[in-house]
């Protein structure tokens, strides 16, 4: 029976040291390049982190070198293939295509993740080594991957200056907007005024708190999944620049389903009246919050924001009542 991959795969403490040295190559060239991706990727924006992680890069380039002439000295000039998914256990990174999908703060806290695993590594490696010249390499490389967070901060006070820091949260800041606020409170908003008018229509024609609250839940998840999949297809953001659809049409999703929900949950209460006047509460609640996020995020002045969302939802929430009524 031939072994699927997997299953051939080495433990650490089975590998020889040259077969470790080449493995701290390997992974030395792979986290350049990774630091080089992420300055590229970040550039356009954040030109003040870019810099950041091409020092960062450069580092990393450093002790590759380092370890090909120690690999050198003992093992020659033939360097063989291991790299990390050849070694059980061994820690792992993200893929190039994730990048899109993380934010600034994560994309720096994964930067210390990687330091902190390559310094584990090396710790690891230096006491696996019966060899003098080596074990002191790879102590050495221990302590600079530990030392590297202090590296970052030198290279962060050298090119993240005051203003660029402005500049870069400005960035941030705005793109959060897009990808998850804007998208968020538009579902918010749907959810919360255009399941106003089924809702109350459906309790006062049957004042049955049981079917109010069935369609009440239909009308909040139906219109939550239109509105996510409506929004994750309609702009993929590469030109727009509002960030992945699929975070854009979560935020939708989830807040319109939220909106209706408000106020359908309190006819679980078997007292009509009760559950009305409690639903009623909730609407006035949620029109408010919606304007305060409006003014919060959108700079949206709040006599506008107020006029809007709680004038127009006061009429679709009349147009329910009277057409139940009717």
């Amino acid at each position: 029976m031939k072994l699927t991959f997997p299953f051939s795969r080495k433990r650490f403490s089975e590998l020889s040291e040259q077969e470790i040295l080449a493995l701290a190559i390997s992974s030395e060239e792979d986290d350049a390049r990774i630091y080089r991706n992420w300055a590229e990727y970040l550039r356009a924006d954040y030109a003040a982190t870019a810099a950041v992680f091409d020092g960062m890069a450069a580092e990393e380039d450093g002790h590759r070198r380092r370890l090909l002439d120690g690999y050198r000295a003992r093992f020659g000039e033939t360097v063989p293939v291991v790299r990390r998914e050849h070694v059980a256990g061994y820690y792992t990174r993200r893929p190039a295509w994730m990048m899109q999908n993380l934010s600034l703060d994560t994309i720096r806290d994964e930067a210390r993740v990687m330091e902190r695993d390559a310094a584990e590594f090396y710790a690891r490696a230096a006491q696996a080594s019966s060899d003098a010249s080596t074990r002191k390499l790879l102590g050495d490389l221990a302590a600079a991957e530990r030392g590297h967070e202090e590296r970052a901060t030198e290279l962060a006070d050298a090119h993240l200056t005051a203003e660029a820091r402005e500049d870069e949260e400005a960035v941030a800041h705005r793109e959060f907007v897009l990808t998850w606020v804007q998208p968020g409170l538009a579902g918010l908003m749907d959810g919360s005024v255009s399941t106003l008018a089924p809702i109350f229509a459906t309790a006062f024609a049957t004042q049955d708190t049981g079917t109010t609250f069935l369609v009440g839940l239909a009308a909040s998840l139906g219109a939550g999944i239109s509105m996510g999949f409506t929004e994750a297809a309609s702009d993929d953001g590469v030109v727009s620049g509002r960030g992945s659809p699929i975070k854009r049409g979560i935020a939708s999703g989830v807040m319109t389903a939220i909106g209706g929900l408000g106020h359908a949950l309190p006819y679980l209460i078997p007292h009509f009246w009760t559950a009305t006047i409690i639903a009623c509460i909730v609407v006035f609640v949620e029109l408010w919050v919606i304007a305060w996020i409006q003014n919060r995020w959108m700079q949206t002045p709040f006599w506008r924001a107020a006029l809007q969302v709680v004038v127009g939802g006061g009429l679709v929430f009349a147009t329910g009542v009277l057409i139940g009524s009717g």
